[in-house]
């Protein structure tokens, strides 16, 4: 099968993933700017990736109607964020927000954990993460995931991993093949 591994990254993070995702399964890589649904209509697989922005998987939206359009068979989906995988409540959450009930059903998606680099957001986003830094500072009785969190975005950090996307490697080279 022909895989189409499309990123949208604006902190590379995402970008590190997919290169990896291609690497181990063959797959062409492509930055999602360059993403035609004529392109994707060439290959059997759609892998999309896109970092987690105020709990939207940056891109996915416009990658789904493009694969819709597309001929191509299977879609799937991957989201970065500086959230720690065993945090399965969140994560849940960012999918109910971004897949719908039908699509959480029918569209294999998986969560990497990147991390946080304030060196290349935007203004607009490094002012976002600040502005929460200093509210949840302040804050007196916080929670242990408000506290986690709140240390988390105090400044940038890499937590990604090539194990973190052993799972969605092993869906390609195992999973696609039982589905068929």
């Amino acid at each position: 099968m022909k895989i189409l591994v499309a990123y949208k990254s604006k902190t590379e993070f995402t970008k590190r993933y997919a290169e990896i995702i291609a690497k181990e399964t063959d797959g062409s890589l492509m930055d999602f700017k360059e993403v035609t649904v004529e392109k994707m209509s060439e290959f059997d697989v759609v892998v999309y990736g896109g970092g987690i922005y105020a709990g939207m998987v940056n891109g996915l939206k416009k990658a789904k109607e493009m694969f819709d359009m597309s001929s191509a068979k299977y879609f799937i989906a991957f989201a970065t964020g500086g959230t720690p995988n065993e945090a399965t409540t969140e994560i849940d959450e960012v999918w109910n927000h971004n897949l719908s009930a039908e699509e959480l059903e029918s569209i294999p998606h998986f969560y990497m954990q990147g991390g946080l680099c304030y060196e290349k957001m935007s203004f607009a986003n490094k002012a976002i993460m600040k502005m929460m830094s200093k509210i949840l500072a302040k804050k007196k009785d916080k929670d242990s995931t408000e506290e986690g969190f709140a240390q988390a975005i105090k400044s940038s950090y890499d937590i990604s991993s090539e194990e973190y996307a052993k799972p969605l490697i092993d869906y390609l080279r195992n999973g696609l093949r039982k589905e068929k």
